[in-house]
């Protein structure tokens, strides 16, 4: 459980982190002002296509690891075996 809290607590700060330099590029590039709502919705929906694009890639890099973890599970439960068979 704990395990599951920091990364959902590493996330929000790597998010909030890329929306920082993102709301200023939009800016400061485009002239875009927060206060209106026309601003507001091509801030709004700008940033949740880049959310998910990175939610695309974090996906893609979760299942990568997931598999090549119990591929290497795998090939050390083997070799686990193979040294007790030989004692």
């Amino acid at each position: 459980m704990g395990k599951n809290t920091d990364l959902i607590q590493i996330l929000l700060i790597v998010i909030i982190g890329m929306f920082i330099p993102f709301l200023g590029s939009l800016i400061i590039m485009f002239d875009v002002s927060p206060i209106s709502t026309e601003g507001l919705l091509t801030i709004g929906s700008t940033f949740g296509y880049f959310l998910l694009i990175f939610g695309i890639e974090l996906g893609i890099v979760y299942v990568y690891f997931y598999s090549t973890n119990a591929i290497a599970q795998k090939k050390i439960d083997n070799e686990a075996k193979k040294r007790k068979k030989k004692e």
